[in-house]
């Protein structure tokens, strides 16, 4: 009997070890995830700020126990007073104001380290000439400080009233002294020539400022290799901001924008020299990009390097030098002029029922008169004239061979702001939209 209970046993423990060791496992994982979920959240409460308040509130808490015992010590002076002031009553007292100023210091606490935050950004942003004059004032305050408090706690009986009475003149002493200096900044280099900092220095070189536009449309890189931009290139750190948001959209042409700009900045910077973020801090920020980058032109002295035809114009008007990628690209198109023989592919139709398009190979359009039945074909056409848009510059043309059309009589598609279209010769004649040949107009005989 007890043989056959050992082996029930056996078999319940073989069984039932694996679900224990399973659950122990659950156990020890779900205690792990509490621990590590509890020592995160010590961590979010351990925190600078709140460290500071619990010291302001245990600083002031112990101010209110020690200002409660001189006020005691100083009433009890009277003989008749001591008896009104027992134990109890003492021990309540120093419990209510340790518990004020606990509560006075935890709320005080956090908009004192609000107010250290703050000076510290401003600390920041200071020029090294500022921080030189902001220390200089405060050291000769604190200075002035000392001289001063000493006589008054020697002559002054009362040791905490003399003591108010020094640090209230200190501060007064230091912030004045602190004012005088800032406002001197301009001239202490003429008592103590500090050597600025390499960030606090205005360039003297000509910087070209980027946009983003014009990185993502890439020429600027063939351009800037080819060396026609002179000076350093600077690239400001919230276009590249930008652009790393720009390739990180969930827009997947956005992306593919984003990425190609990434990508012409990392051959840039290859090949050329690139500046990056150095100089931010003279466009803060809170503005929008286009405004970033004028107020940084102008800050350096330089100039914007764009394609984007609103910030030229912003630019501009602003009085910043703008380079502008499109208008490059115009002036260095070949020129082409009437009565001159190109050889031209006819790629699509054009709006008239007998034009063709073509384009030469630095995208200029060629408008072909008679071209709609030759699309797909490469043909010889002869300029007939000319016509620069905002857009850039577009040709027409007619069929070299086509013997419909003649210097003389033919149908060009130019337009001429006076009298309406022109035959690339200088002689105004009357546009057929058709663009067939003129006919002949029948005059009576007189």
């Amino acid at each position: 009997m007890n043989s056959a209970d050992n082996a029930i046993g056996a078999k319940s423990l073989i069984v039932t070890s694996p679900v224990a060791v399973g659950v122990f496992a659950s156990c020890a994982s779900e205690v792990r995830e509490y621990i590590e979920l509890a020592t995160n959240k010590l961590r979010s409460i351990l925190t600078i700020r709140f460290i500071f308040t619990v010291l302001l509130a245990a600083i002031m808490g112990v101010i209110g126990w020690y200002t409660v015992g001189e006020f005691i010590r100083w009433i009890t002076r009277d003989e008749t007073m001591r008896p009104l002031f027992g134990q109890a009553l003492v021990v309540a007292y120093n419990a209510l104001f340790v518990t004020v100023g606990g509560i006075f210091g935890f709320a005080l606490g956090g908009f004192v380290f609000r107010q250290i935050e703050l000076t510290a950004e401003r600390l920041r942003v200071m020029s090294a000439r500022e921080k030189i004059a902001l220390i200089g004032g405060l050291v000769t305050g604190l200075l002035l400080t000392v001289l001063v408090s000493i006589p008054l706690i020697l002559i002054i009986a009362q040791k905490l009233i003399a003591i108010g009475i020094s640090l209230l003149m200190g501060i007064a002493l230091t912030y004045l002294c602190t004012a005088a200096a800032l406002s001197m900044k301009e001239e202490i280099h003429l008592y103590m020539p500090p050597p600025p900092a390499e960030d606090d220095k205005i360039p003297q070189d000509l910087f070209k400022i980027l946009d983003t536009n014009v990185i993502i449309d890439g020429r600027v890189a063939d351009v800037a290799e080819a060396g026609f931009i002179e000076g350093r290139i600077y690239i400001p750190g919230f276009v590249l901001d930008e652009l790393q948001h720009i390739a990180d959209s969930a827009d997947s042409l956005k992306r593919q924008r984003g990425r190609r700009g990434l990508d012409v900045l990392e051959q840039m910077k290859k090949n050329t020299e690139l500046t990056l973020r150095t100089y931010d801090r003279l466009a803060p920020a809170g503005e929008e990009v286009d405004a970033r980058l004028v107020r940084l032109a102008k800050a350096l002295n330089g100039a914007l390097v764009t394609n984007d035809y609103n910030l030229n114009k912003v630019a501009s008007l602003q009085g910043v030098p703008v380079l502008n990628i499109n208008e490059l690209a115009n002036a260095v198109k070949p020129v082409v002029l009437p009565g001159e023989d190109l050889q031209v592919t006819i790629v699509k139709e054009g709006k008239e029922p007998t034009q063709g398009i073509g384009y030469l190979e630095d995208g200029t359009m060629i408008v072909v008169a008679g071209g709609r039945t030759h699309i797909g074909e490469t043909v010889g056409v002869k300029v007939t004239s000319l016509m620069q848009t905002v857009a850039g510059k577009m040709i027409f043309a007619q069929l070299a061979n086509d013997g419909d059309f003649n210097d003389d009589d033919s149908y060009n598609g130019g337009y001429d702001r006076d009298s309406g279209y022109n035959n690339g010769n200088g002689n105004r004649d009357r546009s057929y939209p058709r663009g067939g040949a003129r006919r002949t107009v029948r005059r009576d005989p007189k």
